[in-house]
């Protein structure tokens, strides 16, 4: 019954690290004065003053930060040049 549950308790551990991976988080950045979409938890410090989190999609996240009031609007221009990732 031991076996049962380490090995349970294995295979869930690297499932959720397998599930990080595709994560975004809405971040507000002091020094740009932007909310971005990053793919990794951020650490809430200096210039980082939130983050909210995780979503499973990128579009979840877009949806996310039209909402949260501290995000300035952001321009479509803007929004097809910020389409890569930032960590």
């Amino acid at each position: 019954m031991k076996r049962w549950i380490a090995a349970g308790a294995l295979l869930l551990a690297t499932g959720t690290v397998g599930l990080a991976d595709s994560l975004f988080w809405v971040v507000g950045n002091h020094a740009t004065g932007k909310c971005e979409i990053v793919t990794s938890n951020p650490v809430i410090s200096g210039d980082i003053w939130f983050g909210d989190g995780p979503y499973r999609s990128r579009s979840d996240a877009k949806l996310a930060r039209s909402t949260i009031r501290a995000c300035p609007p952001v321009n479509p221009d803007e929004e097809k040049d910020g389409e890569s990732d930032t960590n």
